[in-house]
Formats: structure tokens, sequence, C-alpha cells
């Protein structure tokens, strides 16, 4: 039975309601075994970014979009959030 377009329009009603997690990447570390072994409360792993470079937003594997760290609210919290800076092209892999 063919979709009617109401149906359709239901489903992808539906469909912008599925949650999606979102992974920000805000560096990688490449520590040797023993590196890892050494590390003890309070120590700090280098990453290979400084804090000003864009992060990475990933939605499964796929990278979709740049941003940068902010505090969204004057709260005090130490809330993080990101300000998108750029989406990726959808051709990308």
């Amino acid at each position: 039975m063919p979709d009617l377009p109401e149906s359709r329009s239901a489903g992808q009603t539906r469909l912008r309601s599925v949650p999606v997690e979102v992974r920000v990447c805000v560096g990688h570390a490449r520590p040797t075994v023993a590196e890892l072994l050494e590390l003890r409360q309070d120590a700090v792993l280098p990453l290979d970014r400084r804090i000003e470079d864009p992060v990475e937003l990933y939605v499964g594997d796929r990278l979709v979009a740049y941003g940068e760290l902010v505090e969204p609210d004057s709260s005090g919290t130490g809330a993080l959030g990101v300000r998108l800076t750029g989406l990726v092209d959808g051709g990308a892999a």
C-alpha cells in the first residue's frame, strides 16, 4: 500500500523526535601503556590541541560539524556547551 502524504508527514514528525547522541571531540592523546599506568589523580594528559582550537561534533562515526567550547550561561555552574562554527558537507565521510 503506498504511503499517503498525511502518513509520510506524521512519520517525519515522529522521526524528528528521535533523540541522537552527539559526541564532541576536544583532542586526542597517544600515551604509551607505561605512561597510562603511571597516571594518578590530578595528573594531566596532554592532548594534541590547544584550548582555542575547534572541536569536532560526531553523530555516530560521522563528523557533522565543528564548533568552539563555550559556557552557555553565566550562572557559574561550569557547564559546557558548543557554539557551531561550521557544518561538514553532506558528502564528507
